[in-house]
């Protein structure tokens, strides 16, 4: 296989009450790598099988793209967390939160409204263009930044495999909680690179 599904940096249960074991177990354990399972299936024998994740993303359409993409959706989502992380935004990357959303507050808000109005299943996103700009987008079903020219830095996942274990139907309390397992020194990694 050429794509595998990475180890994450802690434990089963180091994420709960925000997210359960049980959730990771079936969220990471069952539907990640099931996405990687098919996208090694799909670009087996194609140029794809050469490229680099990233790329297939890019310039991929139907079933492909979609298991691409969610394969690398759901490593960025889950790679954002930590038990115990820096969970506010410092330095650079805070004051262009203030500046372009008014406080972190406001972009929390902003994240909990995009989250509860996308319909269906989709991502929330806070990306960056070349220049350091900070958009916040809704992406349906496996749409990811990359193809729109933007950078992630962060993500929340609105597929209800996400959090109907934890949270049955109230997807903005499980958007409201998730900000307590962010770690923003990986996220401010990201803005930085």
């Amino acid at each position: 296989m050429r794509f595998t599904q990475p180890k994450l940096p802690y434990t089963p249960d180091a994420l709960a009450p925000v997210i359960s074991q049980e959730t990771i177990d079936y969220h990471y354990g069952k539907h990640e790598a099931a996405y990687i399972a098919k996208l090694n299936e799909l670009i087996e024998g194609t140029p794809y099988a050469e490229m680099p994740l990233e790329e297939i993303i890019r310039l991929s359409e139907g079933a492909l793209f979609n298991n691409a993409s969610q394969a690398w959706n759901h490593i960025f989502y889950f790679f954002q967390f930590s038990p115990a992380g820096r969970r506010e935004p410092e330095g650079e990357l805070r004051k262009k939160i203030d500046e372009v959303f008014g406080s972190f507050d406001e972009l929390k808000g902003k994240v909990r409204e995009a989250g509860a109005s996308l319909f269906g299943s989709g991502w929330v996103w806070l990306s960056t263009d070349e220049e350091g700009k900070l958009f916040l987008t809704q992406g349906a079903n496996a749409d990811n930044p990359l193809r729109h020219g933007l950078k992630p830095i962060l993500t929340v996942d609105v597929w209800e495999h996400a959090y109907y274990l934890d949270y049955q139907n109230r997807r903005p309390a499980y958007i409201d909680a998730v900000w307590d397992i962010m770690d923003w020194e990986i996220i401010e990694s990201r803005y930085a690179e």
